[in-house]
Parts: structure tokens; sequence; C-alpha cells
């Protein structure tokens, strides 16, 4: 076995045995890594609180056969105010789940790392309900698959685009016309997204498109990994307020 060095987040966790823990990491170096922390569900661990999903670690480890053994982790970030408010937390398991299943284990994946940590912080610096869609809509930038959003995808033609559709490759001219409907601030949204002036989306997030917006973004992602994102539905239940009695 050979000790690395990495940066992570923790994006699962489950028990195995009576003390020990194995964690699900999304690293810049490593992509996605799957090792045992050993005795961290003991109450005097050290280490055990740093290994949380959500949090942000320095670590050091070592390569196993199957799974990978972590020795030693410093908290980098433990985003504390987002675990504290459940919309801000639905955003984020959502977002650790999209970066889990892009992750490829033992294939470094920065720019994916990156997008994630920053999604993060600025959803922990900014409370805005468009971090989630424009984190997803960027993801599929970084994998090659961005949205077509300046003509249409089909007949590429640049007017009256009023559809998305992700296997079409992005928004469809009225002409062609499938998927989902799609309203005119939507549309500008995600253009603004993607086009450089998140910090303006993220300072106004208008709610109607930006619901939209990311129920488009996270469509598109599952057709990308040909799967149901699961917590996505568990995280908007997560967020809902109960009715009161």
């Amino acid at each position: 076995m050979s000790l690395y060095r990495d940066e992570a987040v923790v994006v699962r966790t489950m028990r195995l045995g009576e003390a020990d823990r194995i964690v699900t990491l999304v690293t810049p170096e490593h992509g996605r890594v799957r090792a045992v922390a050993k005795g961290v569900r003991r109450t005097k661990s050290r280490i055990g609180a740093r290994l949380e999903p959500l949090s942000h670690v320095a670590l050091l480890a070592w390569h196993g056969r199957e799974l990978d053994v972590v020795t030693q982790v410093e908290a980098v970030d433990t985003f504390r105010s987002i675990r504290e408010d459940l919309p801000l937390l639905a955003q984020a398991l959502t977002m650790l789940e999209v970066a889990d299943q892009v992750a490829v284990e033992r294939h470094p994946m920065p720019a994916v790392f990156a997008l994630l940590v920053r999604a993060l912080r600025t959803l922990e610096r900014t409370s805005s309900p468009a971090v989630l869609g424009a984190f997803c809509w960027k993801l599929l930038v970084a994998e090659g698959v961005g949205p077509i959003v300046d003509r249409c995808a089909r007949c590429d033609l640049g007017n009256d685009l009023v559809a998305f559709d992700a296997g079409e490759g992005g928004f469809l001219c009225r002409s062609c016309r499938r998927g989902q409907g799609v309203s005119p601030d939507a549309l500008a949204l995600v253009r603004r997204v993607l086009g450089g002036d998140l910090a303006g989306v993220l300072a106004e997030a208008p709610v109607g498109p930006v619901d939209e917006s990311e129920r488009l973004a996270l469509g598109a992602v599952e057709r990308h990994l040909d799967r149901r994102l699961r917590t996505a539905r568990q995280a908007h239940e997560l967020a809902t307020p109960l009715p009161p009695r």
C-alpha cells in the first residue's frame, strides 16, 4: 500500500462493524474514493466528527486493495450554517449526490471538485436558492455536455426559443419544440448563469425562473447520468415546511 495526501468532500458514510465507518469522498486528485475510517464511531475518536457528509477536509490515507484507509483528517470547512438551515441543506445534499455520481474512482477530477467546493461556499455565503441550478448547469459544461442556449439545438436558428430537451442538447425553437416548455425569464436566467453573470443571478434570484431553471438542470443531469437523483426528491421534502396544525 502507498500513502497519499489529498483534499476531499465527504459525500456519504456507512457504518462498518462496531466502531468503524466507510466514507465516500470526492477528491481532486483521486476522484471518488471509498475508504475505511477506523474507530471513528468511538466517543474518544478525534476525527469522527470531521468525517460527516458535507465536510471539506484534508486527509492522509493509504491505498488499499478494495477500500483505502484514512489515517489523518484535518477539517478545512464544516459548512455549519448550511447544516443548520433546511432549505440550504436540501440544495447541498443534492449537489453531493451529483458530484458523487459524476466522479470516477481513481481518476483525477480537479474541475468537478473545485466546482463543488465553490458551490458550497457560495451557498453558505449567499443563501441563494439559485446555487443548485447554477451548479448543475456549470457541471454539465465541465462534463462537455453543456446546453446550447444561443440558438435552436436542432435547426440552429437563433430566434424564439421556447422549449428545452436534454436529448437534443439544449433549447429549441417554436418549430422544433419538444421536451419541456421554457419561459423567457428562465431562458434568460440560464444564459446569465452560463454567460458569466452568476453574481447578478445570485443577488436577484427571482423565484419563478430559479425554480424552473433548477428543474431543467436537474433533469439534464439525470439524463447525463442515466439515473434518477434520489436525494433531489428527498431534499425537496426536507426543505418543505410542515403545514400548521
